[in-house]
């Protein structure tokens, strides 16, 4: 089978070869993220690998499925970005990875709520410059206080289990609670009332889409820390911008944006950012922004591209996948 492998970076082939040449598995690797314009590439391929920021909307597959193409592989949890049910029309099966290392995202997580509340990123700067002054680097004790997760996933329980030994008292709301496991749930509302610090662990759906709004906001502590390392647009970032301009906000830690398709994964340091609320917020001193970072880890990308090529194989062997979301036939 020959796949064609859309915004391929250096980090991804080594493990993709690896697992992709036992498993009798070709991969072409187009720099490129897949959309309309660039889908004419598929050409003479029996599937795609795609990424959280491809593009694989109903005139992307349409054209898919005029090349002949027969597999959707994303190397990821989210699916948000596939219109399945045009793939479900079109006879284009999807497969992805629903877990890979839920340990990576969760301690990001965790890493960039660290480096903003003990303000350690500028401390950073200032010992390069022999600046050993500690004013204003005074942060807060996580213990005791109240963390609000939302979304209860395997990601959400890791995540957990780091506060909990962090001594933090842990809220959550998940449409779906996890029976047994020991999390106390509430409201949404009565979360964002309550916490200190809201970390977002859940996927994008319609219901999720802008969860963080301004009336969510307004219903939130004074100084409260928010860390998304899900998907940008579970929070509308006019609304944030607002709220940290209030004073509402008191830290924003960001692996992800709603527009980060234009941005993330490139190097526009010698450009112009055109997306003034991107800037807006990285030119705020109590937001970290990383560029959908939280997934990076060797042991991360060796499973992304282990569970993908398994996919791939079975789908290609047995003509099922227990990783299919969408299935035809």
């Amino acid at each position: 089978m020959k796949i064609a492998f859309f915004d391929a970076k250096s980090y991804d082939k080594p493990s993709f070869e690896k697992y992709g040449g036992e498993k009798g598995i070709t991969f072409k690797y187009f720099e490129t993220k897949l959309t309309e314009d660039t889908a004419e590439l598929t050409q003479g391929f029996d599937g795609v690998c795609v990424f959280v920021n491809d593009t694989v909307n109903a005139a992307v597959i349409d054209h898919l499925a005029d090349h002949g193409i027969k597999l959707i592989a994303l190397r990821c949890a989210g699916f948000n970005n596939v219109d399945l049910r045009r793939a479900q029309e079109k006879g284009i099966r999807v497969v992805r990875v629903p877990a890979y290392s839920p340990y990576a995202v969760a301690e990001h997580a965790i890493a960039m709520l660290l480096t903003s509340i003990r303000r350690i990123h500028k401390a950073y700067i200032r010992t390069k410059d022999f600046n050993f002054s500690l004013n204003g680097l005074t942060g807060f004790d996580l213990h005791g206080k109240t963390v609000g997760v939302i979304g209860t996933g395997k990601i959400g329980r890791v995540f957990i289990d780091i506060c909990r030994g962090f001594g933090m008292k842990v809220i959550a709301y998940d449409k779906y609670p996890a029976e047994g496991a020991g999390i106390t749930y509430v409201t949404p509302d009565r979360l964002f009332a309550e916490s200190d610090v809201i970390s977002l662990h859940c996927p994008l759906t319609d219901e999720t889409y802008h969860m963080i709004n301004a009336e969510t906001i307004a219903m939130m502590k004074k100084g409260v820390a928010l860390i998304n390392t899900s998907r940008g647009a579970l929070i509308d970032a006019e609304a944030l911008l607002e709220g940290i301009k209030s004073r509402k906000i008191g830290a924003a830690c960001l692996d992800v944006y709603e527009e980060e398709s234009d941005f993330f994964f490139e190097d526009y340091s010698g450009h112009i950012v055109e997306d003034d609320t991107l800037a807006r917020l990285i030119s705020m001193p109590n937001v970290i922004v990383t560029s959908h970072q939280a997934f990076l880890t060797e042991e991360a990308l060796d499973n992304i591209a282990e569970t993908t090529v398994h996919n791939v194989a079975e789908i290609l062997t047995l003509g099922t996948c227990a990783n299919e979301i969408v299935s035809v036939g």
